[in-house]
């Protein structure tokens, strides 16, 4: 998956190209926090399973270039990965431990 991210300062325009390398990886037990299961509750027929299949397989959504490299390299040594999306029109966030054993959804609120 390519990315383009374009920073733009005063001076100058940068263009950053960004070529996913993660490689897919185990979810474990998927947990939500109290804040998800309300806002689940409240859209009906929303569902998590796009996102969740996204960011195991390194679709990291809206997240900058560095964060998108570092979940990279975290899908091959082992580290946490944080990935962000949109649902429901609310920001939210998934987290999957660094040995793999639970990835949890939450809302950045309750970080």
């Amino acid at each position: 998956m390519n990315n383009l991210n374009i920073i733009s300062t005063k001076d100058k325009m940068k263009v950053q190209t960004y070529v996913c390398t993660a490689q897919p990886f185990d979810l474990g037990k998927v947990v939500i926090t109290q804040g998800i299961d309300a806002l689940l509750r409240e859209n009906i027929g929303a569902s998590l399973r796009i996102c969740l299949m996204r960011h195991q397989n390194g679709d990291w959504g809206n997240m900058p270039i560095e964060d998108k490299i570092s979940n990279d390299e975290a899908t091959k040594t082992g580290e946490r990965i944080l990935s962000g999306y949109r649902l429901c029109d609310k920001q939210i966030w998934i987290i999957t431990e660094w040995d793999r054993s639970v990835t949890t959804v939450l809302l950045p609120n309750e970080y």
